[in-house]
């Protein structure tokens, strides 16, 4: 199991040690910090799409297929604050095999971190190509 240790630093900063790595944390000024680093919250969703993008990644590694351009993560939240839909775009180059577009979507879909959400918590992946000047 991984041990996390946790220091309160200062104001609203909350930082985390795991595994000799440091996450630090703090609020937005509206909520009493002082904007110098990501929200808990916001680590959460670094997490999802990070966990996401590492699986799209090793998918092209294994396949000696050309690595992803980019990824974005859109969230919805619902009144109550909890998520309520995800959207992952994964951008690859315009010459990325259609073929390969269901495959990799079920990988990302194997994400670790994503596996720990709630089921009803609409998600999508697609797949978007980029020709080589950005569109």
């Amino acid at each position: 199991m991984a041990m996390v240790e946790v220091s309160f630093p200062g104001n609203k900063k909350v930082d985390a040690k795991i595994a000799g790595h440091s996450v630090n944390t703090d609020q937005s000024v509206e909520h009493g910090g002082e904007n110098q680093a990501p929200e808990p919250f916001q680590v959460f969703l670094a997490s999802l799409a990070t966990c996401a993008g590492i699986y799209a990644k090793s998918f092209c590694d294994q396949r000696d297929l050309p690595s992803p351009l980019s990824l974005e993560m859109d969230v919805e939240r619902a009144n109550h604050g909890l998520l309520s839909r995800i959207e992952i775009v994964l951008h690859v180059d315009a010459g990325f095999p259609d073929k390969y577009d269901p495959a990799i979507i079920r990988t990302m879909e194997l994400c670790a971190v994503k596996k720990q959400l709630r089921e009803e918590i609409e998600t999508s992946i697609r797949v978007v190509r980029v020709d080589k000047q950005g569109t």
